[in-house]
């Protein structure tokens, strides 16, 4: 059967990767996830020279589910991604309301030897691999001359919009970004900058906790908690370069990373299902029938409603907050220090403890709300 995505039907692969995914429960796709051989993709919204089109076509987090689905490596993936995107294009609302928001997209790809980061304006976009140290992204066009590979009208595409006059060399942000930026894209600027150098500070020993506390970081809006657009899940993976050693994904499954638990996933065979993480599915469903988002529904899966209380319960009474709270990273750390002892291989993996560890993670959370 031909996948359907959020908007399009498309055809379908001969073979598919097993994934794990953090999604917008009304969509197809995901904002980010990893598929078993170790790869990692997260897209973000952007805005460029190139109309966004509000026809409905394929979302960039269509885009990060099929790479994931389809591409064993990280290159592979941008492969996949790139391919879907000349021959579907992207487009369609990006949020579950009647009034539609549109934006094309960047993404993050990594695999346990190799990193990219691919930006695209409409069907056109470029890609770089990233050799050393780090790399972030944050709403705006980054890739400037360093292009590893670009889509092969690029350069003519945009001479022939006069954004470029083909003189010296070709820098893909200057060249196809907004010159007047939509407000939100100047915020995005000053979280790139953050977190930049949060990553500089840390260079060479950064760890899983170091992600976290970076994407816990609310001073350089990184970690947004306001109800417009707040950080709805927050992932971290580590991929060790040993074949031998399991990646380990950590997911929050809740908003507000600030406030929430990364709880360790590791693919192995047998995995026990967590239902407590999979939001409801409605037989109806606004985000299906034409025209879309005329009506609402609570998506929240348990671990969510009860994260949620527990949030409220935390604002209501501040000392019995703090010590939820310190709980919470209490349970975070044992995560953390099974995770060192495994890649550390001072304890050797157990497929059976492995299949259950997510649930169990999700599961001591809920006893603690």
């Amino acid at each position: 059967r031909p996948p359907q995505c959020t908007y399009l039907e498309i055809e379908q692969a001969e073979r598919t990767h097993a994934v794990v995914l953090s999604r917008p429960a009304w969509l197809w796709g995901a904002e980010m996830g990893a598929n078993e051989h170790g790869v990692c993709v997260g897209n973000e919204g952007v805005w460029t020279r190139e109309p966004v089109g509000e026809d409905e076509a394929l979302l960039g987090m269509d885009l990060v589910r099929l790479g994931l689905e389809r591409g064993s490596s990280a290159r592979e993936a941008l492969e996949v991604i790139v391919a879907l995107l000349e021959r579907y294009g992207q487009g369609g609302s990006c949020k579950e309301e009647p009034v539609p928001f549109v934006y094309h997209n960047t993404f993050l790809l990594a695999d346990r030897t190799e990193a990219w980061v691919l930006e695209t304006a409409g069907q056109y976009w470029a890609a770089q691999q990233i050799r050393e140290g780090s790399r972030n992204i944050s709403n705006q066009l980054s890739i400037g001359r360093e292009i590893t590979a670009e889509h092969a009208g690029l350069r003519q595409r945009a001479r022939s919009q006069g954004w470029w006059s083909g003189d010296g060399e070709f820098n893909f942000a200057e060249v196809f970004s907004l010159t007047q930026q939509p407000a939100r894209m100047e915020a995005a600027k000053g979280r790139y900058r953050a977190g930049k150098e949060m990553l500089q500070q840390h260079a060479g020993h950064i760890t899983a906790e170091t992600f976290m506390a970076i994407l816990r970081d609310k001073d350089s809006g990184i970690c947004v908690d306001s109800e417009g657009f707040r950080t709805a899940g927050s992932m971290v993976s580590v991929l060790p370069q040993d074949p031998a050693s399991p990646c380990v994904h950590f997911f929050t499954a809740t908003p507000d990373p600030s406030r929430s638990v990364f709880k360790p996933f590791v693919f192995v065979a047998g995995l026990k299902p967590v239902p407590q993480v999979k939001s409801p599915t409605f037989r109806d469903d606004p985000a299906k029938r034409i025209p879309r988002f005329q009506s609402t529904v609570d998506r929240r899966h348990e671990l969510y409603r009860r994260h949620e209380a527990a949030l409220e319960l935390m604002e209501r009474d501040q000392e019995r907050g703090q010590k939820l709270l310190q709980t919470l990273r209490d349970l975070e750390k044992q995560g953390l220090e099974g995770m060192n002892a495994l890649l550390g291989g001072t304890v050797a993996p157990r497929p059976e403890e492995l299949a259950d560890l997510f649930f169990d993670c999700v599961e001591a959370e809920m006893k603690f709300y």
